[in-house]
């Protein structure tokens, strides 16, 4: 398959009539999928009525089947057709983070969309991205849209068209390029089927956000438990991972370096990644600066981008300092934890088998 890549500037008027966006939604009115950008990641975008459609996400992206997609919307009236009510506070959520990075779970009306995109699931995750080209392309497609992120299975999510097509090109229809993405992460994913709505992944918008606006919010026992039941299909998988094992490591950035000085000596090649206030503290193969600690969201925009050039150079091994685990903290330790299958070294700990 010959995948087509359109660059659009995002900041010019009338998107809907751009005939890159036009030929796009074309393409997925025909069933064919292809990337989008979106304020978090690049989404691979497929018609969500169509049981062939959303084959061909699967496909392309190398997906487990009993992992339900996202679907995108332009308007929210467009829920009337595939769910069954909107709760109050669902609205009230709504009503402040869309557009934006936060996908909301309803009870979903049968024979709409296709139970492939939901996995066979009563309830549909759905969210309006806060991105110019997204919304055009969702508009002048007029159709409910399913899109994970536009990557192979387990590798770090794309955040930009260089990554998509990195992983993609020669297995989708088309690439639209939007340039980066902003948040980095992908959205926040709260169950609102409940009396008390419950997070199911932490993303771009904070459980402290959330709090703000409908009160107390629950988090998935699976997120902090390995032995819990994830209440979402494919939160079990793992997820964002780059080609060398990632360890994360708990304790002083002495200790680290002792870690990257014991594995040298076996001949590997050691990445390390930090923030820019620590990136002298280390004598690596590849220090890598993610963002500022003092900045969590930019350490967020930047971390899928720098799990991939640890690909690009070839390191044997990676060790990651750690992040706190509160605001946007949540949604980088999250997917370190998946990036690394939880593997965590710590200080205080003994060192286990690497």
């Amino acid at each position: 398959m010959n995948t087509k890549v359109w660059k659009v500037d995002k900041y010019v008027d009338n998107l809907e009539s751009n005939p890159h966006v036009v030929d796009a939604a074309h393409l997925i009115r025909e069933n064919e999928v292809v990337a989008l950008p979106t304020e978090t990641v690049y989404g691979l975008g497929g018609n969500a009525e169509s049981d062939a459609a959303v084959a061909k996400i699967f496909a392309a992206k190398g997906r487990p089947g009993d992992n339900p997609l996202i679907i995108h919307i332009a308007e929210k009236v467009q829920l009337n057709r595939f769910v069954t009510e909107i709760p109050a506070k669902a609205e009230v959520l709504m009503d402040k983070f869309w557009p934006g990075p936060l996908t909301i779970i309803f009870n979903k009306k049968d024979g709409v969309l296709s139970e492939k995109a939901t996995a066979g699931l009563s309830t549909v995750a759905v969210r309006m991205p806060d991105h110019p080209v997204a919304l055009a392309l969702l508009k002048k497609c007029g159709l409910p849209v399913a899109a994970p992120s536009a990557n192979s299975s387990g590798k770090p999510s794309p955040t930009k068209a260089e990554h998509v097509i990195d992983d993609l090109n020669g297995k989708i229809a088309g690439v639209l390029d939007g340039g980066s993405t902003g948040v980095g992460v992908e959205s926040t994913v709260v169950d609102c089927t409940e009396e008390i709505p419950v997070i199911l992944r932490p993303g771009g918008v904070t459980k402290e956000q959330l709090e703000v606006v409908i009160g107390y919010v629950g988090v998935d026992p699976a997120l902090t438990d390995d032995e819990a039941r994830p209440k979402a299909p494919g939160m079990k998988y793992r997820h964002y991972a780059p080609n060398a094992p990632l360890f994360m490591v708990s304790g002083t950035s002495r200790f680290l370096q002792h870690l990257v000085e014991e594995k040298q000596q076996e001949g590997l090649r050691v990445g390390v990644l930090t923030t820019e206030e620590q990136v002298e503290a280390y004598q690596a193969d590849l220090v890598l600066a993610c963002g500022r600690r003092a900045e969590l969201e930019s350490v967020a925009a930047a971390l899928y981008e720098t799990l991939r050039r640890f690909n690009q150079e070839n390191v044997d091994i990676i060790f990651s300092e750690m992040f706190p685990g509160t605001g946007v903290g949540h949604a980088i330790m999250n997917r370190l934890q998946k990036a690394a299958g939880n593997r965590m070294i710590s200080e205080k700990a003994p060192t286990p088998e690497m």
